[in-house]
């Protein structure tokens, strides 16, 4: 057997559907589109969500909600997860994430619920009330990134 005499197999290849080649193809005349309608013509159908002429539902539905554009979201972190980090460490963002304590936002807040008893340098993009006075009473150091 020869590379020029390899086919695939019976049936496996479709031959691709000609439409609108004369009444030999198969698919002459109409061209598989039908008689007549929104549909034959060029250029035809409707588009995404049409629904006959009647008020579609997204009309109809109340709009709820809304997205402020500048709002700025932080991941939390407590002060009882700090705990976990070596005394004297110092604690960024990157390594938060590293340890899995925050997710993929951007900026990361530390909060005052739990103790701290490690003194720690913790560096994020804001810190509670609560949390500053927690860390600096266990000899820790916060710093705004």
């Amino acid at each position: 057997m020869k590379i020029t005499q390899l086919k695939p197999a019976r049936g496996s290849v479709k031959r691709r559907k000609i439409v609108g080649k004369g009444p030999g193809s198969g698919h002459g005349k109409t061209a598989t589109r039908g008689h007549k309608g929104q549909n034959s013509r060029t250029g035809g159908g409707v588009r995404l969500g049409f629904e006959g002429g009647q008020t579609p539902i997204y009309r109809k539905l109340p709009i709820r909600g809304f997205k402020s554009i500048g709002k700025i979201v932080f991941d939390v972190v407590n002060l009882e997860q700090l705990g976990k980090f070596e005394n004297g460490s110092t604690v960024t963002p990157v390594e938060l994430k590293q340890k899995g304590f925050v997710g993929g936002r951007d900026r990361v807040k530390i909060l005052g619920n739990g103790e701290l008893k490690n003194k720690l340098t913790v560096k994020a993009h804001a810190f509670s009330a609560s949390a500053l006075e927690k860390i600096k009473a266990a000899g820790g150091t916060a710093e705004v990134v």
